[in-house]
Formats: C-alpha cells, sequence, structure tokens
C-alpha cells in the first residue's frame, strides 16, 4: 500500500499544481460559478489516477435530494477528498474553512477566486460571528455554503460535538440544509499519504427545511442524519 500510494502522491502534486495555477491565470477573468471548472477538473484527475494507482472509487447516493435553490450543506469531514467531492455537486459553493489554506502558493491562491469563507479558528467567537455574517450574504447572492460541523477532520466512528453555524444559517435565511455523510476516511485517512483500496460512498439526505423550527431543532436534525448515515457506511 506504501508503494501505490507514494505513486498517487507523485501524481497528485502535480495533478493540482497545474489546475492551481491555471486557477490563477483565469480566476480573475471568470464569473463565479466557471470558476468551479478548475475544482472539477482536479477532481475527476485525482479520482482517476486515485483508482488506478490505489484501487479505491467512488459512488455518490441521493443526488436526487440536491435542491433546486441555495442551500447550506453539513458535511461530516474526515479527509480531504470530501472537499474536492462537493466542489463538484453544487455551483457555485461557498467553503467555511481555515485561512491558513489561503496561504499556500498556488493552490490557496486559486482557492481564493471560488470566494470562501476563511476564519481565523483561534478566535471562537470571531469566527462563528464572520461564518453568519458572511454565510448570510453569500446566501442572498445565490451562493450555497458548504460547513463541515465537526470543525476539523475526524477519524472514522469518533463523535465530536458538531457546531451550530449551519443551523442558524438555516434559521436566519429561511433555506435548507442538505445534509451529508461519506467514509472518505476509510481509503483516505488524515494527515496520512497512506491510502486503503475500497470504495468510497458518499451519501446526500433529503434537505431539512427550516420552516417551523428553531435552530436547536435544525442543528439536532442534521447532526442526528449525518451521524446515524456515517455509521451506516
Amino acid at each position: 500500500m506504501w508503494f501505490r500510494s507514494v505513486l498517487f502522491t507523485l501524481g497528485y502534486v502535480p495533478i493540482m499544481l497545474i489546475v492551481s495555477v491555471c486557477g490563477v491565470i483565469a480566476g480573475p477573468f471568470l464569473p463565479l460559478k466557471y470558476r468551479f471548472f478548475f475544482p472539477k477538473i482536479a477532481f475527476r484527475a485525482n479520482s482517476f489516477w486515485l483508482r488506478l494507482t490505489c484501487g479505491i472509487d467512488y459512488r455518490i447516493e441521493g443526488l436526487e435530494n440536491l435542491p433546486g435553490t441555495p442551500c447550506i450543506v453539513a458535511s461530516n469531514h474526515q479527509s480531504a477528498w470530501e472537499t474536492y467531492a462537493l466542489q463538484t455537486l453544487i455551483v457555485p459553493l461557498c467553503t467555511v474553512l481555515k485561512r491558513e489554506l489561503l496561504w499556500i502558493p498556488f493552490f490557496g491562491w486559486a482557492l481564493a477566486f471560488t470566494r470562501p469563507i476563511a476564519i481565523n479558528r483561534s478566535q471562537r467567537v470571531g469566527a462563528s460571528k464572520a461564518v453568519i455574517k458572511t454565510g448570510l450574504a453569500r446566501l442572498k447572492a445565490g451562493v450555497s455554503v458548504l460547513i463541515f460541523p465537526e470543525g476539523t477532520r475526524v477519524k472514522p466512528g469518533a463523535n465530536v460535538p458538531f457546531k451550530r453555524s449551519a443551523a442558524v444559517l438555516a434559521h436566519q435565511s429561511g433555506l435548507p440544509v442538505l445534509p451529508v455523510a461519506h467514509n472518505a476516511g476509510s481509503s483516505w485517512p488524515a494527515r496520512t499519504i497512506l491510502k486503503k483500496p475500497g470504495r468510497i460512498t458518499l451519501k446526500i439526505g433529503p434537505p431539512i427545511e427550516p420552516q417551523g423550527k428553531s435552530a436547536d431543532e435544525i442543528h439536532a436534525a442534521y447532526t442526528e442524519w449525518i451521524r446515524q448515515a456515517a455509521q451506516s457506511l
């Protein structure tokens, strides 16, 4: 597995570099929705290379649940895989992420053109306020928002408290939360280059409409769905 994982990395790095450089060059001249062409190309190229080198493929269930309006996507977070995959499902999509990612040469610069919400995780109160304020503005402009309620990558099977930002955004905007669960960490573990053969499954749940619900009820609904779906994979 180590040889195949290293081989994947030797292809993954130039793929991301080439796509990122193209994104930096073209980004200033493209409308927002067309900038997501580059994440899509990166995901497709890496998916092919991942299958070829490491024996990892994927399937997506629940595409019929994708709403026709902007929404708040709430997903569990286990690896880098889902950060690419989710960019291909809803366009345009604004991702809440740590600001340090934007400092990475070329990759971070290209990522900045997708207008993410970059937060300073060391300032929890300020970060939460920024997510709500900027998230509401993005939703009003017709851009969906992707939030990982766990706040960081978590090993499969581990439970950590889910943050409430997605619920607050849904409650204040009147737009639905789209719950997503996957098992990407089983094949693409965090914080290691080691990859394990298998199939990644990403499940999209029915949108959770906020009408008639409190923020706490919305939070409880997507937390329960994501945890149960992730455990079933």
